[in-house]
């Protein structure tokens, strides 16, 4: 008998125990983390392109075939060397014929000379009419304006014979030849491009663009951290030197241009090459933070109030302009209102904080907290079974209102 009796003690002490574990809990279950202290940096991204400090474009004035080439890929150049000659023989023939040109008309200039002289001596003398050298004097006047523009037409054409040599204009080395010998180039419209040549490699500049919501706090002098993809595990530095004020429209997406000096003594970095930047626009040794989910959470009850009231909005918690910096805290002057969990409490009371800067992950508090509060960032439903791990607040994972 008192074997049955203790078994049925047993029995009815694990049942106990099985409810309990899978009974559903009538309160909510809120998920908090501690306010903590810590550094903070804000950071604004964004994505540009490598380029020479100095780029030239060396093109060609007039249109042949390109005879010699006296440069190539990576040939360092001094400005004035000979980097390309265009075939001078049709030039060479031109200045020939206006050479020739311009002495037919200096013999036509002396003969008019002799016969305007010849008409005024004959005029004097009363043996020829006013009208004869009046004619004299205006053939003189035209032999001379026509050798005027036969010198013209000389000197255009030594002037095409020169720039059938094409100079460099800059020291630097040749990044992109795009020619080769035996082509024809035409200038007829546009001047064709024949190299392009980087100055100096060793300092190089990023021409970032950077979207409107984020170019309010960017300034000339920040530090810049950037990457590329060549070398991924390292990370380059520069500085912003000009933030310019033209706007680039695409999409309906404005970004507005921001020059940063890039120190290349190594040479590592190309032209071309995609730069993943990240200007550090504020920084904090020793901020008091709490995570951004805390700042998104909202109890049920309020959630509710809001809904009830058309067109209402809970005080300093308006939406967050969005951003590549890590977000730009809402409401007026920066005031937000998140939801203490004091020891004890069953539910969370609400509080006004002043935010600072943001990470992306947490949010700089500078007035409403301290460190060691418990801030809400999340809650399981009633019918959650107890041990179930709550959900990461950094990962949305979990049940949030």
């Amino acid at each position: 008998m008192k074997k049955w009796l203790a078994l049925l003690v047993l029995v009815a002490v694990a049942g106990g125990w099985w409810w309990f574990q899978h009974r559903g809990s009538d309160a909510p279950q809120y998920q908090t983390v501690a306010v903590t202290r810590g550094e903070m940096t804000q950071l604004v991204t964004a994505t540009g392109a490598l380029n020479p400090v100095v780029n030239v474009t060396v093109g060609s004035q007039i249109s042949g075939n390109i005879q010699k080439l006296f440069a190539d890929f990576n040939s360092p150049v001094k400005a004035g060397d000979v980097v390309a000659q265009i075939d001078p023989a049709t030039f060479q023939a031109v200045v020939h014929q206006m050479d020739g040109d311009l002495a037919n008309a200096r013999a036509a200039l002396e003969l008019a000379q002799v016969t305007a002289g010849r008409k005024k001596e004959l005029v004097t003398q009363h043996a020829s009419p006013q009208a004869d050298l009046d004619n004299a004097t205006a053939t003189l006047h035209q032999a001379e304006a026509t050798v005027k523009i036969k010198e013209a037409n000389l000197e255009k054409a030594k002037v095409d014979l020169d720039h059938c040599t094409i100079h460099s204009p800059i020291d630097g080395i040749v990044i992109s030849r795009s020619v080769d010998v035996g082509q024809t180039v035409a200038a007829t419209m546009n001047a064709p491009v024949l190299f392009t040549i980087a100055n100096d490699l060793a300092k190089m500049q990023i021409d970032a663009a950077v979207a409107e919501a984020d170019v309010g706090v960017i300034e000339v002098g920040q530090k810049v951290d950037f990457s590329v993809d060549a070398f991924p595990y390292r990370t380059f530095h520069g500085d912003i030197v000009q933030v310019r004020n033209a706007a680039t429209t695409v999409q309906n997406v404005v970004t507005y241009d921001v020059v940063i000096s890039v120190d290349n003594a190594d040479l590592k970095l190309k032209p071309g090459m995609t730069a993943n930047v990240s200007v550090i626009v504020a920084h904090r040794d020793d901020a008091v933070k709490v995570p951004n989910s805390a700042l998104r959470f909202r109890p049920p009850e309020a959630l509710e109030g809001a809904a009830a009231t058309p067109g209402s909005a809970t005080p300093g918690n308006g939406p967050r302009r969005p951003g590549s910096g890590g977000g730009r805290p809402g409401g007026p002057r920066g005031e937000r209102k998140i939801y203490l969990l004091p020891p004890g409490a069953a539910k969370p009371e609400p509080a006004t904080v002043k935010l600072g800067i943001s990470d992306g992950v947490a949010t700089e508090v500078t007035e409403g907290l301290k460190p060691g509060d418990l801030v809400v960032i999340g809650m399981t439903a009633p019918d959650s079974k107890p041990g179930t791990p709550p959900p990461n607040p950094l990962s949305g994972g979990g049940r949030r209102f």
